[in-house]
């Protein structure tokens, strides 16, 4: 039995999808479908039902789809107890929102290639719900995002919150206390429409009865830390962050009265038979100092 017939119907399956599974092992849709319809020959029955455009797996899909997992889990066992696997380059899909790439996101990766040097890293920087669609397709591994992913094979659980500062320019903003009226009254800059941080802070003016002046939204943190160095307003930015760029920046926290809700992080990654991202995952949540024995996932 062609192993690699057995992996691409594996992720049709998972990805509900052929052209979603073509993209995942850069195939064309074409070689795709061959590769399910040389299985469906070998096995002499219907794995997929082709009848019009909804996806369907048959009674014998779904019976086969299990010793599928069976099939690719065992050689990936086989390949790992000859030491093929180690021996091979491990191509890690992340992707990350810009609060986690900012702060403790390549600390973590140089920990990791310290151990795994054959490891080659494919990061994608995006918004969370970009990134929580890019896992659902099947074009990322793991990814740490604002909201946590779901579906067939995803993994998901919340990580430590992200503490929220106002971040001032250590020279133009001297006050030593700030009220949300005075906050109000500068140029503030925050993440996207839509996003937590922006909806938190609007949502903060809204409870103390005030009016903020202007409100940008940003999705990159190195023009909102750029027009903060400039002079230009007060950004909302997560504590991490700016305790890195503070060193090389000229940075501040403001002292504010009334505190910005944290910014929600999670973990989502996909559980494969033939993936060592489970590992990866551990070590993740290793370096955050969170158990990975007592991961609560959904």
């Amino acid at each position: 039995m062609n192993l690699r017939a057995v992996e691409s119907f594996y992720w049709v399956v998972m990805l509900r999808s052929v052209t979603r599974a073509a993209e995942k092992l850069h195939l064309t849709q074409s070689a795709m479908s061959s590769r399910v319809a040389m299985l469906e020959q070998e096995l002499g029955m219907l794995l997929l039902d082709r009848r019009d455009k909804q996806f369907r797996i048959t009674p014998a899909g779904q019976r086969f789809f299990v010793h599928a997992e069976r099939l690719l889990a065992l050689q990936h066992e086989i390949l790992a107890e000859m030491g093929t696997v180690a021996s091979q380059p491990v191509l890690l899909k992340v992707g990350a929102f810009e609060s986690a790439s900012h702060s403790w996101l390549m600390d973590w990766v140089r920990s990791v290639h310290k151990v795994q040097p054959m490891l080659a890293l494919e990061l994608t920087v995006e918004t969370s719900p970009v990134l929580v669609d890019l896992l659902s397709r099947g074009a990322l591994d793991i990814a740490i995002a604002a909201l946590p992913a779901a579906g067939a094979g995803v993994r998901s659980m919340a990580l430590p919150s992200m503490a929220m500062r106002f971040v001032g320019h250590v020279d133009h903003h001297t006050r030593r206390s700030w009220t949300p009226a005075d906050l109000a009254a500068l140029e503030l800059i925050t993440f996207q429409r839509g996003s937590q941080p922006h909806v938190a802070l609007l949502d903060l003016f809204h409870r103390a009865e005030v009016e903020p002046k202007r409100v940008h939204t940003v999705s990159s943190i190195s023009a909102m830390t750029q027009l903060v160095e400039d002079g230009l307003g007060v950004a909302t930015l997560p504590e991490a962050v700016l305790q890195r760029l503070r060193r090389r920046m000229p940075l501040k926290a403001l002292n504010c009265r009334t505190r910005l809700p944290p910014l929600p992080t999670h973990l989502s990654w996909r559980v494969e038979p033939t993936s060592t991202v489970q590992s990866l995952v551990d070590s993740l949540l290793t370096h955050l100092g969170v158990d990975p024995d007592h991961q609560k996932t959904r």
